[in-house]
């Protein structure tokens, strides 16, 4: 694999913050980090269903090869000079319970960012929550 795409939510802090983690790792394999639903990635992706994409990362590889939740993180990981170990004992079946647990506690906290609908996130902006007290 030469090459992967990151669809991340430009519009999640989470997801950006990761973003600009991913940036600053050592990529052994590069890394193009493209907003989801974005114009770029529907030029990029034309039968990728986009709003899925939204909802949870998708990583495309240079040869089509599509991974999402889990193993788009995995795959993530792989990337990363100083985390290739820890992704292939993640993509094992001892490791796979905890990279899904990784992937649903940061769902959570990104539904928790954007709270219940209609609030939380005005403008298409939320706020990263501060340190408690």
């Amino acid at each position: 694999m030469g090459r992967l795409t990151v669809l991340y939510d430009a519009d999640c802090p989470l997801c950006v913050h990761l973003r600009h983690w991913l940036l600053r790792q050592r990529q052994l394999v590069p890394l193009d980090l493209v907003p989801a639903g974005s114009h770029r990635a529907r030029q990029l992706f034309p039968d990728l269903d986009h709003t899925a994409t939204l909802r949870e990362i998708t990583v495309v590889g240079d040869r089509g090869q599509v991974y999402r939740a889990s193993a788009a993180w995995i795959v993530c990981l792989w990337a990363l000079a100083e985390h290739r170990p820890r992704a292939h004992w993640l993509a094992t079946p001892a490791g796979q319970p905890f990279a899904r647990a990784a992937v649903l506690a940061a769902a959570k906290w990104r539904e928790a960012l954007r709270g219940p609908e209609g609030s939380g996130c005005q403008d298409g902006h939320c706020d990263v929550p501060g340190a408690p007290g």
